[in-house]
């Protein structure tokens, strides 16, 4: 079968950018970015798109289609990720290097703009939350589907109870060398069992597998390293704009336990969404619901109209 790095058409297609361009972040790592909507238009809202782990932008596709017609939305690859090559710094200081890299590239000095971050995206919002580039850019955040810590001792993707053998044997699972192959139903399954809701539609699990397994053995090896050890309870406090979390009830990756201590955590947390029955990609899973929270904030959170054009890339 195909290795299609996304669907090529339906709800989870996605759009042509309006532009495309490289940012360039501190260690010298090139990020593919792209820029849809009104590109030149300065009172259309900013947000920016950072996804997850094994993930590329084609994942936003269902938010940009929705937001692109009035807000300038800004997704960008991370490193090893869909267009962006692969570096051998993987760290959470890299994540954050690269978010600030992007708003430096995409956002006017002073301007502002709504920070949507899931699972991997929303680690990376947390690692840069005390940089200056995000402090000065961010309006406000929306995390979905994310922790702080801990993320293999709580998963439940080994159905088991919780303890040294269920973390060993989830730390082996979802650090595997092994390559996904090509996107079969067996393949469709798994994927789904692990990142999905049970009740999640044919099409949105078919989406979701295309950009999985795009995604460099390597790369998904090397990242699974980070995530292991990932402690951004640090992160969680500094993050002082207003934020907003979405959680699935049955996601097995980042369980509702994450959700809520990030509200518990977070300085100005504007409630957790809990969602019955969905999974760890809420994005594709409940795309309405999420552009809906990303809409609330860009018109609740005043942003900065000071954007002439979005600066050219290397």
């Amino acid at each position: 079968m195909s290795r299609l790095m996304h669907v090529a058409t339906g709800p989870y297609a996605p759009p042509a950018p309006a532009r495309e361009l490289t940012a360039i972040s501190a260690d010298g790592a090139r990020l593919h970015v792209e820029v849809h909507g009104p590109v030149d238009d300065t009172a259309a809202p900013a947000v920016v798109l950072a996804h997850g782990w094994t993930c590329s932008t084609a994942f936003w596709a269902a938010q940009i289609r929705e937001l692109a017609v009035d807000h300038r939305v800004i997704a960008y690859d991370q490193r090893g990720h869909g267009r962006s090559p692969a570096s051998p710094a993987c760290s959470s200081d890299a994540l954050a290097d690269d978010l600030e890299a992007v708003l430096e590239a995409t956002l006017a000095p002073g301007e502002k703009a709504v920070i949507v971050g899931h699972s991997m995206g929303g680690m990376t919002v947390m690692a840069a939350a005390g940089r200056p580039g995000l402090r000065a850019h961010a309006a406000a955040v929306l995390l979905c589907s994310t922790g702080a810590s801990r993320l293999v001792a709580e998963s439940t993707v080994v159905p088991m109870r919780p303890g040294r053998l269920r973390t060993w044997l989830t730390k082996h699972i979802l650090g595997s060398r092994a390559p996904l192959g090509p996107v079969t139903p067996v393949a469709r399954s798994i994927l789904k069992y692990a990142t999905m809701g049970p009740g999640s539609a044919p099409h949105m699990v078919e989406a979701c597998a295309r950009i999985v397994h795009a995604c460099p053995r390597r790369v998904r090896h090397a990242w699974s390293n980070v995530l292991d050890l990932l402690d951004l309870d640090h992160g969680v406090r500094q993050l002082t704009v207003p934020t907003a979390v979405v959680v699935g009830t049955a996601d097995r990756l980042t369980p509702p336990v994450h959700a809520r201590s990030l509200a518990a955590a977070l300085p100005h947390c504007l409630g957790v969404t809990e969602l019955p029955g969905l999974g760890h990609m809420t994005p594709v899973e409940a795309p309405e619901l999420v552009t809906g929270k990303i809409r609330e904030l860009a018109m609740t959170y005043p942003q900065a109209k000071t954007y002439t054009q979005v600066k050219e890339g290397a």
